[in-house]
């Protein structure tokens, strides 16, 4: 079949399109016939390398799959070939105590398709039968594949870990990004006052067309003052953040008393700088999330189903240019998702 692929870490040059040996359903597995897989971050750091991740290598990146089952594994049950499916990426043990807790994101053995195993960037994929979700007939495989990663890490960062209320003050910076998009449509929907950074004239405007109630454009003034400022020199209850090291001073000033930084990245470097001082006299918090669990990606993906959220695509192209997808997203030019089609 054939498959974007690496054999070594490395730039967006490493990326190439080869024929692999198409992948088989063990127990409790099933094959999806790929029709969409969309590009995330985490594909990035895949390729580049990170300290610990032990990939085998040639690599098949690609979080977020859409497609339709074509072959079950033994003992699958509940699904049948030929359904239309998207599939949640992540991938826990189920017997740990965060499990059993129903906290599968926190499972001692977490992984993510996509990262640490083979993913969608393919014409078939292999993934585990309970990872599937049957998707509407409305919903295109397009549409399909630029939601699971997203609006699970949006839906637990701003709701389940960052304690969204209706008439609180959001700040989310990365607007152009996935994660952003679904995150301002999820505030949105909450009945929340938003706040979006990002950067270009472009980028605002479709922001704003969004729903974000004001935009700031990163490029023409310091965010934190101006969002000081629209605030009656208050701050924003939340702020919810994976641009990381380059603005974490800017993100604290914006907090207001007992505000809370949601952290769910660091694109721009690890090391986020904070004065302490500010921390405990204001009495901030600094909270860390991930992807989501089950529970709370089965909540957001039916909000998805009912349209009351909406996948938001930058680009769709086939997967010869899986490289060009690699560029582009490094390079910050989308808005929302790049999907890839087999």
């Amino acid at each position: 079949m054939k498959a974007a692929i690496f054999r070594q870490h490395g730039g967006p040059e490493v990326i190439e399109i080869a024929d692999v040996p198409r992948p088989e359903a063990k127990p409790g597995q099933i094959l999806i016939a790929v029709h969409g897989a969309a590009m995330n971050h985490l594909d990035l750091w895949a390729r580049r390398g990170l300290p610990g991740l032990e990939l085998e290598l040639p690599h098949i990146g690609g979080s977020d799959i859409a497609g339709i089952v074509v072959e079950l594994g033994l003992g699958v049950t509940g699904l049948k070939a030929g359904t239309r499916v998207l599939v949640n990426p992540s991938l826990w043990c189920g017997e740990c105590e965060w499990c059993l807790k129903g906290e599968e994101s926190l499972c001692n053995s977490y992984r993510i398709i996509g990262e640490h195993t083979n993913g969608g960037f393919a014409e078939y994929a292999v993934v585990p039968a309970q990872n599937a979700l049957p998707i509407p007939d409305d919903l295109s495989f397009e549409q399909a594949a630029a939601v699971p990663l997203v609006y699970q890490t949006a839906w637990r960062g701003l709701v389940s870990r960052g304690g969204l209320r209706p008439g609180a003050m959001v700040l989310i910076t990365g607007a152009s990004g996935g994660v952003s998009t679904a995150a301002i449509q999820i505030a949105k929907l909450k009945g929340a006052h938003v706040f979006a950074v990002t950067g270009g004239a472009e980028k605002a405007q479709r922001a704003q067309e969004l729903g974000a109630d004001m935009v700031v454009d990163r490029l023409e003034c310091d965010f934190s003052k101006e969002v000081w400022k629209a605030t009656d020199k208050r701050g924003v209850d939340l702020a919810f953040d994976s641009v990381g090291e380059a603005i974490w001073p800017e993100i604290m000033r914006a907090l207001a008393r007992d505000g809370r930084l949601v952290t769910y990245g660091a694109t721009t470097g690890p090391k986020g700088q904070a004065d302490i001082r500010a921390v405990f006299w204001k009495q901030l918090r600094i909270i860390g999330s991930t992807m989501s669990n089950r529970a709370e990606f089965e909540e957001v993906m039916s909000l998805v189903f009912q349209k009351k959220l909406r996948p938001v695509i930058d680009v769709v192209w086939p997967l010869d240019r899986a490289r060009e997808a690699h560029v582009r997203l490094e390079a910050g030019q989308q808005f929302g998702k790049i999907v890839l089609t087999p």
